[in-house]
């Protein structure tokens, strides 16, 4: 028997009393995947990034490991309620305008104390300062800082179009705003490198692509080290007492983690290992979230159909952005339907041996997104699912 039918076997006992559609982590791969991102950590602290969690649970697990601190969240509305729920470092990965989200956070001393915005423009301070409604509290603020690669003069860009601050003397003038400002404390710079950490480098059947892909990012993160570094030294020369200088991501850890300038590393899909990170040189997790959907037909000689699956994920579409059948081995989509909101055809050898009321594990694109499908996760350990926790949708929350 393989691994991975060990796996199905393992998965197909624990939740032999639980109907399809179901959600479940592999705790024991979770808690390996864990320690690998501690590893390439190298000793500085990583900030589990929950859009890619999604679990209160979970997230109190990884954070109870040594080699985890803090989280990074993905909007100010979840950053509140993170917060009032006890988690005492959240940072806000992206701007928000929730101007009731900062009139709550304005008028708390513990969730002011407790939760870092992200800015990248003096305009987003004055419609913090506009929420506000009397409150007084210090807003604590992260200025983002743009990784981009920037070729031939800024006419080629590789990277996401996230912050306008891509030089030293860019982001010291809003750092400059944010310290001369009232009712604000500029406390860390983050910086995402996505097109190092979210892209893979091995993509299968596309050797040219993967080197030049490889090309591209040793480049990339030589750049940004350089540059990172002569940001830090100018926003410090600001604002001395910096708090934290967060970079990288699942795929980039042990590269960002060797830059002297950054002293926390952000990571969060490295937990649950989704089928993006197939396609990575630098590491290899073990596949801990999985969902299964139930055999319902079987229209004929090697095709099976299960219940729903189209679970696609974010970004630019296209067949990578869709969940992959993983156990049993062997079985894919009809080119003809792909994964569909309430049917999805499969074919293969494999859907022969297949009854009415199997399941088919699958794994997702992307990490937590999979929770937005899912109230529940049930948590596996060896061949028995020992607990079973809320997601976030569970917990009545949709954030985004």
């Amino acid at each position: 028997m393989t691994a991975r039918a060990a796996d199905r076997a393992r998965y197909d006992r624990a939740t032999a009393h639980l109907d399809a559609p179901v959600a479940i982590v592999d705790l024991e791969a979770f808690d390996a995947n864990a320690d690998d991102l501690a590893r390439r950590a190298g000793g500085k602290p990583i900030r589990v990034a929950s859009k890619s969690v999604r679990c209160r649970a979970l997230l109190e697990r990884v954070l109870a490991r040594d080699g985890f601190a803090g989280i990074m969240s993905f909007t100010l509305a979840e950053s509140l309620w993170l917060a009032r729920s006890g988690f005492e470092d959240v940072l806000l990965a992206y701007p928000s305008a929730d101007r009731a989200g900062f009139a709550e956070l304005a008028a708390d001393p513990k969730l002011a104390a407790a939760v870092t915005v992200m800015v990248d423009d003096p305009a987003q301070l004055d419609l913090i300062d506009a929420a506000r409604q009397g409150g007084r509290e210090t807003v604590r603020v992260c200025l983002e800082l743009d990784t981009s690669l920037r070729l031939l003069g800024g006419r080629v860009r590789v990277g996401a179009r996230r912050s306008p601050l891509h030089s030293p003397t860019e982001i010291a003038e809003v750092a400059r705003t944010v310290v001369r400002r009232p009712g604000f404390e500029l406390v860390g710079i983050m910086a995402y490198e996505g097109h190092v950490a979210g892209v893979g480098d091995a993509v299968a059947g596309r050797p040219l692509r993967s080197r030049a892909i490889r090309l591209m990012q040793a480049a990339a993160r030589r750049e940004l080290a350089e540059r990172r570094a002569a940001v830090v030294r100018a926003v410090r020369a600001v604002a001395p007492g910096l708090e934290f200088v967060n970079g990288g991501g699942t795929g980039s850890v042990q590269h960002t983690a060797g830059e002297d300038a950054v002293t926390e590393i952000a990571a969060g899909s490295g937990l649950y290992v989704p089928r993006l990170f197939d396609n990575y040189t630098s590491f290899r997790g073990r596949p801990a979230a999985l969902f299964a959907q139930p055999v319902v037909r079987r229209p004929g000689v090697g095709v099976v159909t299960v219940l729903g699956g189209g679970y696609p994920a974010s970004g630019a579409a296209g067949p990578d952005r869709l969940p992959v059948p993983y156990l049993p081995e062997g079985l894919r989509y009809d080119p003809q339907e792909g994964a569909g909101e309430v049917q999805t055809p499969l074919l293969g050898s494999p859907a022969d041996d297949l009854l009415i009321g199997d399941k088919v594990w699958f794994r997702h694109a992307k990490a937590g997104e999979l929770c937005e499908r899912f109230d529940t996760l049930h948590l596996v350990e060896g061949d028995r699912v020992t607990a079973s926790v809320p997601t976030y949708r569970g917990e009545g929350h949709t954030f985004l």
